[in-house]
């Protein structure tokens, strides 16, 4: 879906069916106003790399670390919000790697949570400093995302059977662990070491986050047809134990309670100068 405001554009684009397994979507944000512009990155337990045009973007998490984009960044798993501020005539484009992706490309998945580096570092020459230039020089956003695609191809490995398995994992009421060690003749630790180490991230934790996105996704429907938010509603729907559990996981991921972020919703959504 693409926003268009006169002096802030963003929008997603979508991958070719080719790279689904690779990418789940590019995201682009332009800053054309005269004044640093702010919003709200929720968290996706997506790897992202993030090229930025103009001047130097940053980002602030939760313990108010600041990190300077100049050209091109990389880090993730997302696993808390945090803002981004694109200064005046600035602009980003984001590529959001899927499940197991970041590994496939570059041999590694395991990044700190807040820890960012720029992508040269993690190969053996400097391909996206060059790629940064060559992006520079295109002025459609789709052609600079059909670039990186092209880029991109030599890069990735293909996928193994076990990865292929946790990727396609949809039965909620099964545990994926347990169910792809009998399937495969592995045990249970082996298997999660291997989500660990090629989606940086366990089970446990994506299980938490995508019954988290859940519930937003059911307050959000809620305020969209302007109706009151039932929270009893929301626990039983999402298999909370109750409401603190429902509270104790905002808190944890988006660091305010749910009450305040029906609030704060439309902050999260638009831009908001500094």
């Amino acid at each position: 879906m693409q926003e268009l405001q006169p002096e802030y554009n963003q929008f997603r684009i979508s991958v070719p069916i080719e790279f689904e397994s690779i990418f789940s979507h590019f995201y682009f944000a332009e800053n054309n106003s005269d004044q640093p512009v702010t919003k709200t990155l929720l968290p996706t337990f997506q790897t992202i790399l993030l090229f930025c045009f103009g001047k130097n973007a940053s980002m602030k998490t939760k313990e108010k670390t600041i990190i300077s984009v100049d050209k091109c960044i990389t880090f993730g798993p997302i696993r808390h919000s945090f803002e981004y501020t694109l200064p005046s005539k600035t602009s980003i484009l984001v590529a959001n790697f899927k499940d197991d992706a970041f590994y496939r490309f570059f041999g590694k998945a395991m990044i700190s949570n807040h820890f960012a580096i720029h992508p040269d570092q993690l190969l053996t020459e400097n391909c996206f400093t060059d790629l940064w230039y060559e992006l520079s020089q295109i002025n459609s956003t789709q052609e600079q995302v059909n670039h990186i695609l092209k880029f991109s191809q030599p890069y990735v490995q293909d996928q193994d059977s076990t990865s292929q398995l946790l990727s396609n994992f949809k039965d909620e009421n099964v545990n994926p662990i347990k169910a792809i060690a009998e399937k495969t003749n592995q045990s249970e630790r082996n298997i999660q070491l291997k989500q660990k180490e090629k989606f940086g991230y366990s089970s446990k934790e994506i299980n938490r986050y995508n019954r988290f996105l859940k519930a937003i996704h059911l307050i959000e429907k809620e305020i969209e047809n302007q109706h009151k938010v039932e929270w009893f509603n929301i626990i039983n729907e999402c298999n909370y134990y109750d409401q603190s559990q429902l509270i104790h996981d905002f808190k944890h991921f988006l660091s305010i309670p749910p009450s305040q972020y029906v609030k704060f919703q439309q902050d999260i959504c638009n831009p908001r100068s500094e």
